[in-house]
């Protein structure tokens, strides 16, 4: 009887036995596509630690590349003892003991979990497979991968077997070397190399026990354990690690106690010049694509993708041209204004005594001197006037010079920047993208990051409110003084808007004639006639997104807005009425050109096609009525060939702080945006600030460039005929000129310049990407 149970328990355990065999081999030959892919002896020969993607324009120029810059691979001998034995002691106590898979670690691992205290079970050499063979990305998941339970007992098992090839091929010692050398430490920092760099200012050789202990400790959870953002997290962090060191053997108590008695000592002054290479267009892509990433388990920076964007490089060409050659002579035209006197003014024209403080205390090091030097602000203040070296940007190229911090701020803060967009309404095609003047010093995006108040850009979707609700291009309005009672936030308020000149004509004008003009007084009549909430309603319908305050200056253009929303929508207009989603990037492929993902075009109707070109008609008035504020392309005699017709709108906000222009040809809509980052740096007259001053050549020099160019794809012409039968009376008569027309457009809006802040600190103190600026 005993034996017959014995045998029985021996088959059981045998049947057991061979399941698991087979269980194991069903995972290494990927059994009928259950399992995902396992890397092979040649993958564990030859590991790959990530495969760059590349970003090409529409018509096949590679223009960027996303990979891993922040990996710099080093020696076992070029890494100190310190970081061994606090990695060892910390993640894999019985390293040098098992063959890549600690079966009592494991199930001790199993049964503290039981007991509530989690505690993870897998070797370096498991974590190695995971980091370097990405044993649990998409092409490492089979059909089981559907199944919750088995697919982690899958994920787990193919890491132990992945771990038994790596400790057959490796001695230890290049184990850790591999593991040191790929594993993240945050913030984009891959590596040891690059991680003792960043925090330390130390190569990997020369760090200490506590360093070796802080850098170790964030293996735990990046973030949490971050000595920069979270120091308090990681200096006990450090210290549990620091006591794992000397639990083990590798630390003697009297060198823990000193060790751990240490602040964290962070040196953040090493500066990585990896990212030269970098450009708006580049991190527009990442952003773009970020949510296509993760819904479908990509990484851009790992996985080999070949992205085509819809940019043609030939009119990014010609864009990025034409900004450097008028932005020069703003910059110019700027400095000569204000000479020597400080730029940063309140809304009555009186400096800001603050200004420079304020910004100090924007700056990503002031906490760290603050609490380094307990609040002393002279101290504090010390820092900031120290002279250095350091290399800042000019319009004649980079150049060295020797600054302090406070005269880094003041030299930035009149820098003026610029965004400009061209879309191409039909397809919804971005095909220009240019977010600044200098990525390497501005890193902002001024397309798509930054808001700022659209001024009389907005008009129009007053006019079209209008248009879609009984009005007709040639209804009248008298150019007079207009007051409008609403309320505001539950109190009563009067608005009294006045017209760019000061002055009232009291002429009647037809809308078109008032649009392009650009007159403040009627605009205002219209907003009361059709009212300010059916004006968001129409703007967010017709493309914009940000919010929008609804009060009767809505219309004037007193929200905040981006570049990439007005061209999108100003392409509602142009293409009969459809809003269209823009489309950055148009296709994706693997390595082998397979293709991935295609992006199609999203439209939906949102005003008739009569409504749509009817504002088409209005935007020519831009050009074509009296005083058209658009009048200023006249001087572009490159545009102006084979009975071409270009409509557009400038804008100007509050005290010449930002100036628009956006452009419509047949074919292409473009917004362009200039100003400097600090609202309170601005232009001080009509002459030198409006919109069809800044923004509006840029435009003009852009597009005598694509006009010139036969090979472009985009010609002369006028604008398209009706698409539908107009039944509202749009041919006005002309109007009688009785005296010279202005072509004024500066949009008179309450501001506040003493809260906002500069949008580009001193380079050699700003966390790029971690701190972005605000926008009110």
């Amino acid at each position: 009887m005993f034996k017959e149970i014995k045998n029985r328990y021996l088959r059981y355990f045998a049947i057991f036995v061979y399941a698991i065999i087979i269980f194991f081999c069903a995972i290494e030959l990927n059994f009928l596509w259950l399992f995902g892919y396992s890397p092979d002896m040649k993958d564990i020969k030859q590991p790959s630690m990530s495969l760059a993607s590349e970003v090409y324009t529409a018509d096949g120029k590679l223009i960027g590349r996303f990979y891993k810059e922040n990996r710099s691979p080093v020696e076992y001998k070029a890494i100190s003892p310190n970081i061994i034995h606090a990695l060892v002691a910390t993640e894999d106590a019985r390293f040098y003991k098992h063959n890549g898979v600690d079966f009592i670690g494991f199930f001790g691992s199993l049964l503290s979990t039981a007991k509530g205290d989690r505690r993870g079970g897998s070797t370096i050499t498991q974590q190695l497979a995971k980091n370097l063979f990405s044993t649990r990305k998409r092409k490492s998941q089979g059909i089981i991968r559907h199944v919750p339970v088995l697919k982690t007992i899958v994920f787990k098992c193919k890491e132990w077997l992945t771990a038994f090839k790596i400790e057959r091929q490796y001695s230890k010692e290049e184990i850790l070397t591999l593991y040191l050398n790929t594993v993240p430490f945050g913030n984009n920092t891959f590596g040891i190399k690059t991680a003792t760099l960043r925090y330390f200012n130390k190569m990997p050789n020369a760090v200490t026990p506590a360093e070796a202990a802080t850098l170790i400790g964030m293996l735990k959870a990046t973030s949490t354990y971050n000595p920069r953002t979270n120091p308090a997290r990681s200096l006990e962090r450090r210290n549990v690690v620091l006591s794992q060191m000397t639990k083990y053997g590798y630390l003697k108590p009297e060198d823990y106690k000193a060790e751990a008695a240490k602040p964290i000592g962070l040196d953040l002054s090493y500066i990585d010049n990896t990212g030269a290479g970098d450009s708006y267009l580049r991190h527009a892509v990442e952003k773009w694509l970020d949510k296509w990433c993760k819904d479908n388990g990509y990484d851009l920076y790992e996985d080999g993708l070949k992205i085509y964007t819809t940019i043609d490089s030939k009119l990014q060409q010609y864009a990025e041209e034409a900004v450097d050659q008028k932005m020069k002579m703003l910059q110019k035209r700027f400095n000569n204004l204000w000479g020597n006197k400080n730029p940063w003014r309140d809304s009555k024209g009186v400096e800001i005594k603050d200004f420079i403080l304020k910004n100090e205390q924007r700056l990503p090091i002031y906490k760290l001197l603050s609490k380094k030097y307990n609040g002393d602000t002279t101290k504090i203040n010390d820092y900031f006037t120290k002279k250095k070296r350091m290399t800042v940007f000019t319009w004649k190229g980079d150049q060295d010079t020797t600054f302090s911090t406070v005269d880094s701020i003041k030299y930035y803060a009149k820098i003026l920047n610029t965004g400009m967009m061209t879309m191409e309404p039909s397809t919804g095609k971005i095909k220009v993208w240019v977010g600044g003047i200098n990525h390497k010093y501005f890193n902002y995006d001024h397309v798509n990051q930054a808001k700022r108040q659209a001024g009389s850009t907005f008009k129009p979707f007053a006019y079209v409110t209008a248009l879609d609700n009984g009005f007709t291009p040639c209804d009248k309005f008298t150019d007079k003084p207009v007051t409008i009672k609403f309320k505001d936030e539950g109190k009563d308020d009067v608005w009294e808007p006045k017209n760019a000149d000061f002055h009232f004509s009291y002429r009647e004008m037809s809308l078109r004639w008032a649009m392009g003009k650009s007159v403040n007084s009627i605009t205002a009549q219209v907003t009361e006639h059709v009212g300010w909430d059916k004006i968001v309603q129409y703007a967010h319908k017709i493309g914009i997104e940000s919010y929008l305050k609804s009060v009767p200056s809505v219309s004037l253009g007193s929200n905040d807005v981006s570049v990439y929303e007005m061209v999108r929508a100003y392409s509602t207009f142009l293409n009969k009425g459809e809003k269209v989603d823009p489309i950055l990037v148009e296709k994706i492929t693997d390595q082998d050109g397979d293709v991935i993902k295609e992006f199609k075009l999203k439209s939906e109707r949102v005003l008739s096609e009569e409504t749509a070109w009817l504002m088409l008609y209005m935007f020519r008035g831009g050009m074509e009525e009296p005083g058209g504020t658009s009048q200023a392309l006249w001087e572009y005699p490159g545009l102006w060939k084979k009975n071409n017709q270009i409509g557009g709108k400038t804008g100007t906000s509050s005290d010449y702080v930002d100036g628009w222009y956006m452009g419509i040809t047949k074919d292409l809509v473009t917004g362009v945006w200039v100003g400097a980052d600090d609202r309170s740096v601005h232009f001080t007259s009509s002459e030198t600030g409006e919109g069809s001053h800044t923004a509006l050549p840029i435009f003009g020099a852009f597009m005598e460039k694509v006009y010139a160019d036969p090979n472009s794809g985009y010609t002369y012409g006028p604008f398209p005929k009706p698409w539908v039968k107009i039944t509202k009376e749009y041919n006005c008569p002309s109007p009688i000129i009785r005296e010279e027309e202005t072509t004024s457009d500066s949009t008179e809006m309450p501001m506040d310049t003493t809260a906002a802040p500069v949008t580009t600190p001193a380079p050699e103190e700003t966390a790029p990407e971690s701190n972005p600026p605000q926008s009110n």
